[in-house]
């Protein structure tokens, strides 16, 4: 047997998870998604993406064996915000074959066309609220929590099948010896000048976070709504992300600027668990992996920012910069070795210009393609 299959049962779901195991077996850098969370995140009715939306998985057969996978996901969230007719692809894995590649491609696209989107983009998996575009450079380490990884060969399948670059998304190394102290130095001086503002900074509550959740959304969406392919998150979208990162929550690492007691800004940075997750054997977390989990944590060195934004009338105060000396203090304070900032569109120049002004080194770089969708593939 070879061709395309349709996912439609839990065997092939399951199948379609657990692909990459055998596909990047022996590399040092690949870190097993869990289990669980993908099978989830996949299945209508368990994750509130498929509430407005909707995906169709591809399995790609060559002599009985499974050697590719794709997703084509059709996002009316993100269509109906943009007023466009976007379709999206995701999941991507294939072995270094253009046949497989070509007729994964192909079914999605055919079926993002049978559902009238004019555009292919990706990798989003499944939007950019999630783990999100091509690794192109930096495949020397493992990525961190929430970060994608892929062969280094998948840039020239995509391209051999006419897909083009749209944006590069930037992953900035913030290490503790370059960093030095200047932040730090600053941050008073600029706290000082905010609390003249009755702005203040403060640490999460994750006693209440279902109610902290709520409040972050809204500032996450309004200070998004301009940046490329954003899709704002829905209520149930946010506290499922919030749910999702609980456990691994730490409260000095998230952080709320308030003005006169409203939100206006906030930074999310979470331990870097792939450091565990690596060695969590093809994402089951049961029986043992959730032991390594629990007990390891205190032995993650690295932490992730994973979202940082401040409402547009606040920016340029000084803000962004206190959020991310806090960040570096407590890093500092617990004897990690440093931070990712991640990720940043490439013409974002505040923000990019800001972590290059603090000895920031963009050491990773990932890409989004696009391809304008012909008219409809003819039998």
């Amino acid at each position: 047997m070879t061709g395309i299959v349709n996912v439609n049962t839990k065997k092939q779901l399951k199948d379609f998870i657990d692909f990459p195991h055998e596909l990047y077996k022996g590399d040092a850098n690949y870190v097993p998604e869990l289990f669980i969370a993908q099978r989830d995140l996949l299945t209508p009715g368990k994750h509130p993406f498929h509430e407005h939306s909707k995906m169709q998985l591809f399995l790609y057969y060559k002599d009985y064996a499974i050697v590719g996978r794709i997703a084509a996901i059709l996002n009316n969230n993100h269509n109906r915000f943009n007023n466009t007719t976007d379709g999206f692809f995701g999941f991507f894995e294939c072995i270094n074959d253009m046949e497989a590649a070509s007729a994964l491609f192909t079914s999605a696209e055919q079926w993002l066309k049978d559902h009238s989107a004019t555009t292919l983009i990706g990798p989003v998996n499944p939007s950019t609220n999630e783990p999100c575009g091509l690794l192109i450079d930096g495949f020397d380490k493992p990525p961190l929590a929430m970060m994608t990884y892929n062969k280094p060969y998948y840039t020239s399948l995509l391209e051999m099948l006419s897909l083009q670059k749209k944006v590069d998304l930037l992953a900035w190394d913030l290490s503790l010896e370059s960093v030095g102290k200047r932040p730090v130095l600053l941050e008073e001086k600029l706290l000082n000048r905010l609390r003249r503002n009755n702005i203040t900074i403060r640490p999460v509550n994750k006693k209440d976070l279902a109610n902290e959740a709520n409040k972050v959304r809204e500032v996450y969406n309004a200070a998004w709504d301009k940046n490329l392919g954003f899709v704002p998150m829905t209520d149930s979208e946010f506290s499922y992300l919030a749910k999702d990162l609980k456990m691994v929550l730490d409260e000095e690492f998230c952080l709320i600027a308030e003005h006169n007691g409203k939100q206006i800004g906030f930074a999310l940075a979470i331990p870097d668990i792939n450091q565990i997750l690596i060695k969590v054997r093809r994402g089951r977390l049961l029986p043992t992996g959730i032991f390594k989990l629990l007990f390891n944590m205190k032995k993650i060195d690295r932490i992730r920012v994973l979202a940082l934004g401040v409402n547009k009338e606040y920016r340029k105060m000084g803000i962004e910069a206190c959020f991310y000396a806090a960040i570096i203090k407590r890093v500092s304070a617990r004897g990690m070795k440093g931070a990712e900032a991640s990720w940043i569109l490439e013409h974002n120049e505040m923000m990019n210009k800001g972590i290059e002004s603090i000895n920031g080194k963009v050491y990773k770089r990932y890409r989004i393609f696009e391809k304008t969708l012909a008219d409809r593939l003819t039998s």
